[in-house]
C-alpha cells in the first residue's frame, strides 16, 4: 500500500511565526482606551472624574449637604414631637446620610427586625421604615404605662405591639412629609408590615434609595432607626427644590428705572445759585462801606453753581429772562463734587 505524500513544507509554522499572531490576537482582544482628539468640538471643556460602578451617587456633595440640612430640621421636630407625645425625652441624632443601591440596603437590615412599608402621595413607589425591635418593645411598654425601661428581649412584635407601634411611625412619617411642604404636600400612607428584608421586592434591586439612618436614645435603651426612599420617589421634589435655589440665587441683570411718585409732588426743597468769585480776610470785610466796587471775572457768570438743599447739583450760565434773573443749567456735576464748601465755611457732608 503506497503512503500519503507528505504535506507541502509551506503548511507548516515556525516557533517565531506562531509567536507573531498570538502577540496578534492578543492586542487584537485588549481593550482601547477613549481617546477625545484635540479638535473635536468641545473637547476643551470634557471633564474626566472618577465614578465608582458599585456605589453609584445620584446625588453631588452639594446635594447632599442640602439634603442633609433638611433632615438635620426633620430630625429636631421630630424628636420634640415624640417626647411630647410619649411624655419621655426621645433623643435622635443623624448617624448617616447616603445614597446606596436597593440590594444592598435590604442586605444591611438586621433580624430579627420590624420594618414598614409606606407610600407618600402623590410619589410613586414604596419606602421602608426599619425600626429595631428592642426600641419598638420599649415603646410600646411606655404607651401601655410603663416606664420606658428597656427590653432585653428580641423578637418579632405581636400583632397588638404592631398596632401600638404604628402610631409613633405614622408620626415619624408625618414630619418626614413635612419638611418637603414648601416644595410639594406630601402625605404618608402605611400599606404593610415585614419582619425580614431579604423577600422585600418593593424596587429593583440596582435602584438608588436614599438611606437615613438615625440613633435612638429612649430611657436605657440606645437603638437605631433606618428609613430608605427609592430616589425615583423624591426625584421630582428634589429638582423642584433645586429649581426653585438657583432661581433664588439668579442675580437679577435687569436695571430699574427711576419713575416719579405721586407723593414727589408738595415736597419742597431750597434750591440756590452762587458763585465762587473770591475770598477776603475778615479785615477787608469789615472795612467795606456802601458804594465800594467789588471787581470780579468777566467769565464767573458762566460759572454759577445751582445749589439743591446746600447741595451742588449742576453747573450753569446767569442770564436775564425778561425783568427776572435766571440760570441756564449746562451740566451736572459728578458726586465727588459734593464737597463744595458752603457759602458759610461749612462743607457739605
Amino acid at each position: 500500500m503506497a503512503e500519503d505524500p507528505p504535506p507541502p513544507a509551506a503548511e507548516f509554522l515556525d516557533q517565531s511565526e506562531i509567536d507573531k499572531l498570538l502577540a496578534q490576537t492578543v492586542e487584537a482582544q485588549a481593550p482601547k482606551p477613549l481617546l477625545v482628539r484635540a479638535n473635536d468640538s468641545g473637547s476643551a471643556n470634557v471633564k474626566v472624574e472618577p465614578y465608582d460602578f458599585r456605589n453609584p451617587a445620584f446625588l453631588s456633595e452639594a446635594e447632599l449637604r442640602r439634603l442633609r440640612l433638611l433632615h438635620e430640621d426633620f430630625i429636631r421636630y421630630l424628636s420634640a414631637r415624640l417626647s411630647l407625645y410619649l411624655r419621655m425625652e426621645f433623643g435622635l441624632k443623624m448617624a448617616k446620610l447616603t445614597t446606596v443601591s436597593y440590594s444592598k440596603f435590604t442586605d444591611s437590615l438586621p433580624n430579627p427586625t420590624h420594618l414598614s412599608l409606606f407610600k407618600v402621595e402623590p410619589l410613586v413607589g414604596v419606602g421602608i421604615l426599619d425600626i429595631n425591635p428592642r426600641l419598638a418593645l420599649t415603646v410600646a411598654d411606655r404607651l401601655l404605662g410603663g416606664r420606658g425601661h428597656s427590653v432585653k428581649t428580641e423578637r418579632y412584635l405581636t400583632e397588638i405591639e404592631i398596632a401600638l407601634i404604628e402610631d409613633v411611625i405614622l408620626i415619624l412619617l408625618e414630619e418626614w412629609c413635612a419638611q418637603w411642604k414648601t416644595e410639594q404636600e406630601l402625605h404618608p400612607l402605611i400599606i404593610g408590615q415585614e419582619n425580614n428584608g431579604r423577600f422585600l421586592q418593593t424596587s429593583p434591586k440596582d435602584a438608588i434609595v436614599l438611606a437615613l439612618t438615625l440613633e435612638c436614645n429612649f430611657g436605657d435603651c440606645s437603638e437605631q432607626i433606618q428609613i430608605g426612599v427609592p430616589y425615583y420617589t423624591i426625584e421630582p421634589v428634589v429638582k423642584t427644590m433645586q429649581a426653585r435655589r438657583q432661581k433664588d440665587n439668579a442675580v437679577s441683570q435687569v436695571v430699574k428705572r427711576a419713575e416719579w411718585q405721586g407723593a414727589y409732588d408738595r415736597i419742597t426743597m431750597p434750591v440756590r445759585a452762587e458763585w465762587q468769585a473770591f475770598e477776603l480776610t475778615l479785615r477787608e470785610i469789615t472795612s467795606l462801606r456802601v458804594g465800594d466796587v467789588i471787581e470780579m471775572s468777566p467769565t464767573i457768570c458762566a460759572e454759577t453753581r445751582v445749589l439743591l438743599n446746600g447741595v451742588p447739583k449742576f453747573t450753569g450760565t446767569v442770564g436775564l429772562d425778561t425783568d427776572r434773573v435766571a440760570v441756564q443749567l449746562i451740566r451736572k456735576l459728578p458726586p465727588e463734587d459734593s464737597s463744595y464748601a458752603k457759602s458759610d465755611g461749612r462743607k457739605v457732608p
